[in-house]
């Protein structure tokens, strides 16, 4: 067995601890709900990033690409400076919310260059200017742009002109699962020697400040010089040895101690605890406050101070290892460092070997390596305690507003875990529907890491008693397509091969998941008639107005995409309740409940009041506005809401049918005594093929799904050379407006940045290219191909007089969001835009950033930078997706 996956098979049967440390500190604490203290509830203006450096925080931490144990107890980081910048470099700069033309963003170049599933081995890469960083021209230009005009980025004020920066690479290997070794290698690109300084850095969490009895230690833990190495002492997780050197340092090292204490002084104007503060080696540094470190070898923060001159072209590498007193593996101090190192690289190679496929071209591993690394590398460290939280701390009750504000009826909500985040500084907080997506890449390479994030947000202290799940920390309550069934299924059969599938696994979750299917039949069905609502449902302003808010005067709003959602929901369901059925027949009486309730929404989706939520004369699926119970308008946005109900669609097989008789005999009773219904189900036979007799179900009829396809496949309307638009293009020249009483708004294509302030600006759902739901259209018509083969074909791109097969098609569109990521015929990247730099300078060449979302034009990615979590859905496209379409294995899987 490949190291590797001995190393999984021991972490999953609990021998060996392999993911007990790992890359799980977040990039940004500073501006999040968790250390929001405040009356308004405005994170980022209650702790803000000038807090950062100076003040404790209470519910995690933060550090530059930093490891932690798997509870954040213990944390490493490097910390840096140039001689020039006004603040040491612990963690990365970024706009708040409130401060950036397009919302909150990062203001840095770093990039995650690779990782096992086990952590074994990581690197990352930081680029530092050696010049001053421009923390003031950042936010004041940013400030003054617009929402029409581009954000300004670090990188377009020519800070890094001439190589004038350095690249700092981390990488981590472990020896043993408690023996780590660390080692940062700093590059001098520039054309002239350039300083800095290296602080590699560990510290505590501080848990012992706030009174809560759930984390408050019995003995403080503490850092204290021990000879060479420093000793770490903590109560749970023992004794640690850390040591730190160079082989390029012209002179000993020097080890600064000080408190991970907030400078209450300059944070709050009230008298310090301590004279050793969070920010002491800042102070010590370039304040020159020589007496802010502590006098005394001893702490709860600590860091190696190494300075160096780094001639033009040159590089200079930092080693370090923290390792328990239990786990020396009979080595001092830095031995066996190198070759530690050559071997891990080596066992991360032949890992992925098996992973990639063996025809993958250089490029396409590229993205794999990359693509899997940004994924693992998001792992973090999440606490939040809803009862402690709304409890405030020993010396700072909660304002009274805190008591009915954001998020109080989560009481139960208990979340101490390593999560998987959509981007670990945008979004250092889990999202339930970034979150099922993660799972479908992961559960290639770590499966078992799959299954448990799935199982744990069903968990009781995740899952309101009510059965809702929790969406995200703004508002646990708001509402995220129901698609944790679908990463479900499709995580069970990923994860392994048939006859060997997980079926506990299968059964847990089912279990919980009908709680939450019946919150949304109890919660979002408000009229009882199978048309569901939901809010903004994960789409942000795709509207033409905030779905989230209470609708104009009360009015109702049904839903194309809720209704969808919901119909897909049952369509998961019935198949989980079906391969259940095998083993437990039990199974087959809920099967025939989800199979009839799909029936009932695809019936109340085209047929309510006369033609449901579809309009004839467009061939589209609308939401339905009803104000004062008149007559139902149709929100005539072209979108993706339009476009979802497609994807509910499956294909039962008849010998799967014919295998679980109770199940045979409630669906033909249903269908004897509703006749009108049979129009929603079609049956046919293929001659020659493995399951000839199959049974589709799904929204559209055929006719409806060619005329949903002809806009989804034109050029001038979704189909853009890199995928599937999330607005019709339609909408450039014709907007849709929307008037009631003396209010005024409009939808219209804007396939870069959003133009409108609905959800802070920093999302798009108007026209751009979003990963999860190319990737649920492409699955959807694969299903369609799986039931009408060669026989439906399709002009494709609309108006080009070429026909197509669906899985031609299907090929296609990956093709087109895989080049996304590949070099064109002038070796740029659509992903990079315009930033030249990434194919003309050497040392930005081939390096990756999987952004949250994609021009519809020209593909340039947009929104979070490192948002690998659902675009790394690109390495399924690629890995097995593709590679099953052109080799013509083609089922309903």
């Amino acid at each position: 067995m490949p190291h590797e996956k001995q190393r999984l098979a021991e972490d999953r049967e609990r021998t060996k601890n392999w993911k007990r440390w790992g890359p799980y500190l977040s990039e940004r604490q500073w501006g999040t709900v968790r250390e929001d203290y405040s009356a308004s509830g405005w994170s980022w203006g209650a702790f803000p990033h000038d807090h950062a450096r100076r003040r404790a925080y209470r519910w995690g931490e933060d550090g530059l690409q930093g490891w932690s144990d798997r509870k954040g107890r213990l944390c490493f980081a490097p910390a840096l400076w140039n001689g020039k910048d006004p603040i040491l470099k612990e963690r990365l700069f970024g706009l708040g919310g409130h401060e950036g033309n397009h919302g909150e963003d990062v203001k840095e170049c770093y990039y995650y260059l690779d990782s096992t599933p086990t952590h074994s081995y990581t690197k990352a890469l930081y680029k530092y200017p050696q010049a001053e960083y421009p923390y003031i021209h950042l936010r004041d230009e940013n400030a003054r742009r617009s929402r029409t005009e581009p954000e300004l980025e670090l990188a377009d004020t020519g800070i890094f002109s001439e190589g004038r920066y350095f690249d700092v690479v981390q990488e981590v290997a472990k020896r043993t699962p408690e023996d780590i070794l660390w080692r940062i290698t700093i590059t001098n690109h520039g054309p002239d020697p350039a300083e800095i300084h290296v602080l590699p850095t560990l510290w505590f969490r501080n848990v012992w400040a706030w009174g809560n009895e759930r984390e408050e230690p019995r003995v403080k833990p503490h850092l204290q010089l021990d000879g060479l190495p420093v000793l770490a002492s903590h109560e749970k997780l023992g004794h640690y040895h850390f040591h730190a050197d160079s082989p390029d340092l012209k002179k000993p090292l020097r080890w600064l101690f000080t408190e991970n204490e907030t400078h209450a002084p300059s944070v709050f104007g009230t008298k310090a605890k301590t004279p050793y503060a969070k920010d002491a080696f800042h102070r010590f540094l370039i304040n020159d406050e020589k007496d802010a470190i502590s006098p005394l070898p001893s702490g709860t923060k600590t860091a190696a101070l190494l300075h160096f001159v780094v001639p033009p072209g040159e590089s200079v590498t930092v080693r370090c290892r923290l390792n328990s007193l239990r786990e020396t593996n009979d080595l001092e101090g830095l031995d066996h460092f190198e070759e530690t190192f050559a071997e891990r690289i080596a066992e991360a190679d032949l890992f992925y070997d098996g992973i990639i496929p063996t025809d993958s071209k250089p490029e396409e591993r590229l993205i794999f390596r990359q693509g899997y690394a940004g994924l693992l590398w998001t792992k973090q460290f999440y606490y939040y305690v809803i009862e402690d939280w709304l409890k405030g701390d020993r010396d700072s009750p909660p304002p009274s507003e805190r008591l009915t504000g954001r998020n109080h009826d989560w009481k139960h909500f208990f979340a101490r875990d390593i999560l998987s985040m959509p981007d670990k500084w945008e979004y250092p907080w889990f999202a339930a529907w970034d979150t099922a997506f993660h799972m479908i890449p992961f559960a290639a390479v770590d499966p078992d890491f799959a299954k448990s994030q799935l199982l744990l947000l069903l968990r009781e202290w995740y899952m309101h008693p009510n059965g809702q799940l929790p969406a995200y920390e703004w508002n646990f309550s708001d509402v995220n397509p129901p698609v944790h069934a679908w990463a479900v299924w499709r995580v069970y059969k990923i994860s392994d091969s048939k006859g060997s599938r997980d079926l506990d696994f299968l059964e847990r979750c089912f279990q919980k998941l009908l709680l939450n299917f019946t919150w949304w039949v109890n919660r979002k069905d408000a009229a009882g008639n199978h048309v569901f609502g939901g809010g903004f449902l994960g789409l942000d302003n795709i509207g033409v107005f905030d779905r989230s808010h209470c609708l104009p005067d009360g009015a109702q709003l049904n839903q194309a995409d809720g209704t969808a959602w919901m119909a897909s929901y049952c369509l998961t369901m019935l198949a989980m309740a079906l391969e259940l059925a095998v083993t437990k027949p039990a199974y087959e009486d809920i099967a025939s409940k989800f199979f009839e309730h799909f029936v009932n929404i695809t019936d109340a989706i085209n047929s309510l009041g006369g033609t449901g939520l579809w309009d004839e004369k467009d061939g589209f699926y609308y939401d339905q506005l009803i104000l004062d119970h008149d007559k139902p308008i149709h929100l005539k946005t072209r979108s993706l809401v339009g476009l979802l109900p497609v994807i509910a669609v499956t294909v039962l097989k008849k010998k799967t049918i014919d295998a679980l008789p109770g199940f045979r005999k409630r669906m033909d009773w249903f269908l004897v005594n509703r006749p009108d219904l049979l129009k929603y189900i079609s049956v046919r036979r293929v001659d020659g093929q493995k399951n000839p007799h199959r049974c589709l179900l799904a929204i559209p009829t055929e006719d409806r799904l060619r005329r949903t396809f002809t806009r989804l496949f034109d050029p001038a309307e979704f189909l853009s050379d890199y995928g599937i638009r999330s607005l019709s293009k339609i909408h450039e020249k014709k907007p849709f407006v929307f008037t009631h009483g003396d209010q005024t708004n409009d939808v219209r294509y804007s396939p870069g940045e959003a133009d409108t302030d609905m959800f802070g600006g920093n999302s798009n759902w108007r026209g751009p290219i979003w990963f999860p739901t190319n990737f649920m259209i492409i699955e959807a018509l694969e299903r369609y191909y799986y039931y009408y083969g060669d026989d439906l074909k399709f002009e494709y791109p609309t108006g080009s007089g070429q026909l197509h097969t669906l899985r031609e098609i299907a090929i296609n569109l990956c093709d087109r969001l895989i080049s996304l990521f590949l070099p064109d015929e002038n070796g740029e990247r659509p992903c990079f835009g315009d930033a030249k730099r990434y194919s003309k300078v050497p040392h930005w060449q081939n390096l990756l950033l999987f952004h949250e979302y994609f021009h519809g034009e020209t593909g340039e990615g947009l929104g979070a930078s490192h948002q690998t979590g659902w675009t790394a859905l690109v390495v399924r496209l690629i890995r097995e997706r593709r590679e099953k379409l052109r080799s013509g294995d083609f089922t309903e899987d």
